[in-house]
Order: structure tokens, then sequence, then C-alpha cells
């Protein structure tokens, strides 16, 4: 059974209600899974001004148990095409297990959220992947197995990097993210499990015939 860890910034609560169905769907294929949050660093005050969601359940993460997990599923919002700068922030301080090799073969995955249908969701995603192959993890996007990706009947978001939402309102509030979207998301986290546990247990089997 592998670890996966669900590690997501929101401010508005759509990137969150993706990481939920990202557990979800890890969870469904025999994954132990938890589901975290990286630090907020706008003011209080003006996060509560501008409407975000400063009540969500999940804990905050840290960068010591980052190695815990076998795989680790990275939900960000786009910020003009990047991930989130909160995110980046987190990410920023993982120096010390990028030296000792800590994420060296584990599973790295991303999904997001954008204002708009062309706001940046692949960009995003992929310099999400930049800084996971960094720290020497293997990258698992939403494979066209996950036939949502074809629906041409709505708008809606789903990329073969990763899972994708779309946002939209002044206050990124109005929408929320649809069932297909949320399909995609709880494929990826299966397929992510599924990955996971293949490569833990290859390693298991390689260290037990040496």
């Amino acid at each position: 059974m592998p670890k996966i860890l669900v590690l997501y910034y929101s401010a508005y609560g759509h990137v969150e209600t993706m990481a939920k169905a990202v557990a979800d769907g890890a969870r469904d294929a025999g994954a132990e899974v938890a589901i975290k949050r990286v630090p907020e660093l706008v003011p209080e005050g003006v996060a509560v001004k501008s409407g975000y969601r400063i009540d969500q359940e999940a804990p905050i993460a840290t960068i010591a148990e980052l190695p815990e997990y076998d795989a680790i599923i990275i939900g960000t919002p786009t910020r003009y095409g990047n991930m989130a700068a909160q995110m980046k922030n987190f990410l920023d301080q993982t120096g010390g297990l990028w030296f000792r090799d800590a994420l060296v073969g584990k599973v790295g995955s991303a999904f997001t959220s954008t204002g708009s249908q062309h706001g940046g969701q692949e960009t995003t995603l992929q310099s999400t992947h930049t800084v996971l192959l960094h720290l020497g993890m293997v990258i698992v996007g939403l494979p066209y197995s996950f036939k949502g990706q074809l629906l041409m009947g709505e708008v809606t978001g789903g990329t073969p990097y990763g899972a994708s939402t779309l946002a939209s309102g002044d206050n990124d509030s109005d929408r929320q993210p649809s069932e297909n979207e949320l399909d995609g998301a709880r494929f990826q986290g299966r397929h992510v499990a599924w990955i996971a546990a293949a490569l833990k247990h290859s390693v298991a089997h390689a260290a037990t015939a040496s």
C-alpha cells in the first residue's frame, strides 16, 4: 500500500475540492492518503476581505514529512501561467531534501485551476513538473485513457499534464469544478496510486533479490 500526499494551495476552494477528489481516487486504488496544504502568505485581514477560504480543514504540511510518502500530488491555482506563490515558497524550502536525494524515485504529479479556459493550465502544470524533476521525482500526468479529456459538449478542464478545473467570477467563486473535472481528478489519483504501488513493489523486490 503506497503512502500518498495530496499537497495543495487553494484561495477560493476550487483546488481544495479537486484535492479531495484526487484523494478519493487514490484511496479507491488502495493507497493510504493524506491531504495537507501549504501555509498562506497573505495577511489574514487581506485574505478575509478578498473572500479567501480561511476555514479549510486540511492541516499544514511540513517539509520534513515529504520523504515519508511514496507519491506527492500537488494542487495549485494558476498565477500568470505559473504556480501560486504560496506553493512555490513551500517548494523552495526543499533544498535540504534535494541535497540528500530524499525524494529521488518517488512519484510526482500535479493538478490546477484557472480563471479562464486559456489561463495557463498547461504551463502551470509543466512548470510544477520542472520542480519535481529537479527533486528527482517520476512524473505522472493524466493519460488519455481518461476519456473525459476528449469531451467536446461542454466547457471543461483536463489536460494530459494533469487534471484541471475552471473558475470564474470576480473572486473566482461562481463556478465550481464540474463532474467531468472531478472525474479527471479521481482518475489521476487512482493512476498515481497504481504507479506508486508498482514502483514500491519493484524496489522492494529488487532489494530482496539482491
